[in-house]
Parts: structure tokens; C-alpha cells; sequence
């Protein structure tokens, strides 16, 4: 049961669950549109990865100080964490709309040669996720959610 009382671990899990639900009324007011199955999906302000580790490395600094191993430990993840989220999968997210315009265009294309429509639909409309990774302001964002999220926490909870 010492699980339940584990601040880090509680303050990352908070983060994730806060940043994937905010992701929904912070879409909507820039599209007018709303959009559920953001709390499941990735990318998107904020982000919930840099929300997760912030708060996990501002929960270990509270228990066990700045100057902690366990405390290096988590801020080096994080920051592998933040800069995979705005490089390697944010780039991986724009070949996918890249490559998901090509499928559209190869289908215009033999559905114009009256090969295409033989198929099944659903063999049409493979997509690739676009929505990998995320803008810098993002990742700014969600990392600073962990970190409010994380002061606010302990010092409602712990002291």
C-alpha cells in the first residue's frame, strides 16, 4: 500500500490524466469543435508527456531534495522525454501527413483508371497518425503543467 503513498508517482499520473483531459476544452475554444477522443490520443497542447515527467521530477526534488540522484535521474528523462516529443516524434508525424496525401493521390489516381473502386473501402482509407508529436509551445506547456500541477499538489496534500 506505500504505492498510494508514493508523491511522485501520484503528481505524474495527475499530470497525464489533467493535461489529456485540458486538451479537450482548449480545442474546442480554438476550433469550435469538440473533440472526445482527445483524451486519448497523443499530441496536442498540452503535452502530457512533458507534463508527466515535470511533475515526476518536481515530485522527486520535493521529497528528496535538488541535489538527489533519484532527482538527476528524473530530470534527465525528462528532458529525453521533451526533446523526443518536439524531434523524432514530431517529425515522424509530418512524413505521416506527407505520406497520407500521397495515399490520397495514388487513390484519386486509380480511381480514376476504374482499378480502385473493386477494393474494399476500408483498404482505401488506411491513414497513418499525424498527431505524434509536439510543437516546442506545446511541450513548453505541458511541462510547465506538470510542474504547477505538481506545487499545488504537495502543498494541499503534504504539508
Amino acid at each position: 500500500m506505500d504505492l498510494f503513498y508514493n508523491f511522485p508517482l501520484l503528481s505524474s499520473l495527475a499530470a497525464i490524466f489533467f493535461a489529456q483531459f485540458v486538451k479537450v476544452p482548449i480545442q474546442f475554444i480554438a476550433t469550435r469543435q469538440l473533440d472526445w477522443s482527445l483524451l486519448t490520443s497523443t499530441g496536442g497542447m498540452p503535452s502530457s508527456h512533458s507534463a508527466a515527467v515535470t511533475a515526476l521530477s518536481t515530485g522527486v526534488a520535493l521529497d528528496h531534495g535538488l541535489d538527489s540522484s533519484i532527482f538527476a535521474i528524473s530530470a534527465v528523462f525528462a528532458i529525453i522525454t521533451m526533446f523526443d516529443a518536439t524531434g523524432v516524434r514530431r517529425h515522424a508525424g509530418e512524413q505521416a501527413t506527407v505520406l497520407n496525401q500521397l495515399v490520397l493521390d495514388f487513390n484519386r489516381f486509380v480511381e480514376e483508371a476504374k482499378v480502385w473502386p473493386k477494393k474494399a473501402e476500408q483498404d482505401k482509407q488506411k491513414k497513418l497518425k499525424e498527431l505524434l508529436g509536439h510543437q516546442p509551445i506545446e511541450v513548453f506547456f505541458g511541462g510547465l503543467t506538470g510542474i504547477l500541477l505538481t506545487l499545488f499538489l504537495y502543498f494541499v496534500f503534504m504539508m
